[in-house]
Order: C-alpha cells, then sequence, then structure tokens
C-alpha cells in the first residue's frame, strides 16, 4: 500500500528518473524477484524496501509508535508514514520534484495494484496537498478505508492532531538520519 510517496521521492530524487520511478511504484510491486523490472528501476524498487525497513525499526518511530492509542498501534507506521509526508510537504515544499514524480509516473503504466491511483494522485495533486494537515488527515481516513475491517486509521486521526508537536518533534529527529543513511 503506497502512503508515503513524497518521501521516497525526497530520498530518491538525487537518481535517474528509472530510479525515481522504481521508489515511486514499489509498493506496488510484490515479491522479491525483480528480473523483469529494468535494472534501474529494480533498483529504485530496492531502495525504497531498504528505506521501509530502516523507518520500520528506527527508534524514532517505535517511539512515536509506542504513543499511539494501543488498539491502534498495530496500523500507526501506515499513519505516521503520511504524516511524514505532511511535514516534507509543509517544511521542504519542493515543485520541481513534485513535478518531475508526476511526470515520470505518466511516462510508464503503473503496475496493477496502482492503476487506479496513480491517475488520482496526479490529478488532485497529493503531494502538494499533503502541506495542509486536513489533507493529510483525509488520506490517512481514505487509506484505513481499503483496509479490512472497521477504519482504525481513521480513529487514529485524533491521535495525530493530539500529539501533532510531539510527532514534528519526531519527524526533525528522523528526517535527517534517514537524509544521510539512505538520500542519493
Amino acid at each position: 500500500m503506497i502512503v508515503n510517496f513524497l518521501a521516497h521521492a525526497w530520498l530518491a530524487r538525487g537518481g535517474n528518473d528509472a530510479f525515481l520511478y522504481g521508489n515511486l511504484i514499489a509498493d506496488g510491486v510484490k515479491g522479491p524477484h525483480l528480473s523483469d523490472w529494468p535494472a534501474d528501476v529494480a533498483r529504485g524498487i530496492r531502495h525504497h524496501r531498504l528505506v521501509d525497513a530502516t523507518i520500520d525499526s528506527h527508534p524514532v518511530l517505535l517511539a512515536a509508535r509506542a504513543r499511539a492509542p494501543r488498539e491502534g498501534r498495530r496500523y500507526a507506521g501506515i499513519a505516521l508514514d503520511i504524516l511524514w509526508d505532511h511535514f516534507i510537504a509543509r517544511q521542504h515544499a519542493d515543485t520541481a520534484l513534485v513535478r518531475r514524480c508526476y511526470r515520470v509516473l505518466e511516462a510508464q503504466p503503473a503496475p496493477q495494484r496502482l492503476v487506479s491511483m496513480i491517475p488520482a494522485l496526479i490529478d488532485e495533486d497529493w503531494l502538494t496537498g499533503y502541506a495542509d494537515f486536513g489533507f493529510t488527515c483525509q488520506a490517512v481516513a481514505g487509506v484505513g478505508q481499503r483496509l479490512s475491517g472497521p477504519n482504525r486509521l481513521a480513529a487514529l486521526v485524533p491521535w495525530l492532531e493530539d500529539d501533532y508537536a510531539a510527532l514534528e518533534r519526531d519527524f526533525h529527529r528522523l528526517w535527517p538520519d534517514l537524509l544521510d543513511q539512505l538520500g542519493v
């Protein structure tokens, strides 16, 4: 499930367009076998997966997730991924990068799992929209609608609102580490 396009785009922006494309579509590609993809796209997919693994085990993320309401902790990482995009969009706006992402995504067919989402992402300008916290909260709830069962992500929105200042401090501790370790 793709939820944090902007963070992955920022971390991959120094690579070529194929590498960026692989980073952007990686959540729509399942399995370890990437031989059907061009080499730079496959490298981008692997980079995206490394970023995800690094974030998921980062002490800052683990501490933030521990502050989430107990019943939502399993889903808190998804909500936080979207919130990180909010902070990036708000504090590190890069319209050239956003335009590049949209151009790269429009230039190639999306993996089947992303076919219906990519046009909406571009047409509704999600990557810029994330700068607005209300839009970000709607995105969190919207992703939750695609999960089975009750919308656990929508239930986390009040926590994101209440813990916003602490989560922003978490972002400022997490983001430089990610840029140093994984920025291309």
